[in-house]
């Protein structure tokens, strides 16, 4: 297979049609088996994904060091095609707890130069604050990042999890590549504002969660019991009648992802696939398995029938539950 491929914004690189991410090898989805994580790294590297996504904030560091140590063993070819995406600037404490953010312009060369040390290179392809700092001002965060860029150490910027007055006043201080947010059948929210505005300023989008954590993967079933250290486990659309709900959700995608020869997780993807060239989706795949069979979404055309198909099956408002948990949801300013 021959990787697609699509460009972050105007000003960005070209990156693989899908990139990978690499949050779900540092336990915030339950246990991990590093060996199998650098196996999928690998994987993922010769099926041609060049876009690799983390955060220093991923296991405490854990996820870069990981992603290291899989580039450092691979071919040197694909070592080399391999673009780093990395978030900054959440706050954590000792025992796994969020404490908030921060975005002073000191603090981001300060994280960079940890992330740089960690991750063995010697720049950053894409850098972005994980969150907005509600103390300081999106312009400085961002200045702070053109001024790593003016040095070498990080190639492009990036954002995450904002909205569209936040997109624009980083736009009109320095080239802005692409916003990442959570995008799929059942988070559709960035369709109201956020993407219309990203498009007037030519700026992409990498979307996560377009399986919505496995919600929608077709894999998940309501008498999996989630680990207390697994993410899910206190995520409002997993809980309960919300969580009994959106599998009903996802048993309708199974019908027409049957008729289509696919799997759900295929159509899932392929959905949001089909949403834009601009649009390129992270996978949170953990294993080589899963891998694969994100990568076949690839080969999946979905035409006007079937985009109205899925829409009838799954409208935009029909998940139950918010995304995170409350106090989650009130740092997201994507969502205000």
């Amino acid at each position: 297979m021959t990787m697609r491929t699509r460009t972050l914004g105007t000003t960005g690189p070209q990156v693989s049609a899908l990139g990978l991410g690499c949050m779900g090898m540092s336990g915030m989805y339950g246990e991990t088996d590093r060996a199998e994580s650098i196996a999928t790294l690998h994987a993922a590297l010769e099926a041609g994904v060049t876009l690799l996504d983390t955060g220093d904030f991923y296991g405490m560091g854990h996820n870069e060091l990981l992603i290291s140590e899989a580039l450092r063993t691979a071919p040197a070819a694909l070592r080399e095609n391999a673009l780093l995406s990395v978030k900054f600037g959440a706050l954590r404490d000792p025992d796994g707890a969020w404490a908030g953010f921060d975005g002073r312009p000191a603090a981001v060369k300060n994280f960079a130069a940890y992330s740089l040390q960690r991750l063995g290179v010697d720049h950053i392809d894409v850098y972005r604050p994980s969150r907005l700092d509600p103390q300081v001002p999106i312009e400085e965060t961002v200045g702070a990042i053109a001024e790593l860029v003016e040095k070498g150490w990080v190639r492009h910027i990036g954002l995450s999890e904002v909205g569209a007055d936040t997109i624009r006043r980083a736009a009109a201080t320095a080239p802005i590549a692409d916003l990442q947010i959570e995008y799929a059948l059942i988070s559709r929210s960035p369709e109201r504002e956020i993407l219309p505005t990203l498009r007037e300023l030519g700026i992409s989008v990498t979307a996560y969660g377009v399986l919505s954590r496995g919600l929608i993967s077709g894999h998940l079933t309501a008498d999996r019991q989630l680990a207390a250290n697994d993410f899910r486990a206190h995520s409002p659309r997993f809980q309960g009648e919300n969580l009994q709900h959106n599998l009903t959700l996802v048993e309708s995608l199974r019908k027409i992802a049957e008729q289509k020869g696919v799997t759900v997780a295929q159509l899932a993807i392929a959905w949001v696939l089909s949403q834009g060239d601009d649009i390129v989706p992270l996978v949170g795949a953990k294993t080589r398995a899963r891998l694969d069979e994100a990568l076949g979404a690839l080969d999946v055309t979905l035409d006007a029938a079937d985009l109205a198909a899925i829409e009838d099956a799954v409208p935009a408002d029909a998940a139950a539950g918010q995304r995170y948990a409350a106090p989650l949801m009130a740092m997201l300013d994507s969502e205000r």
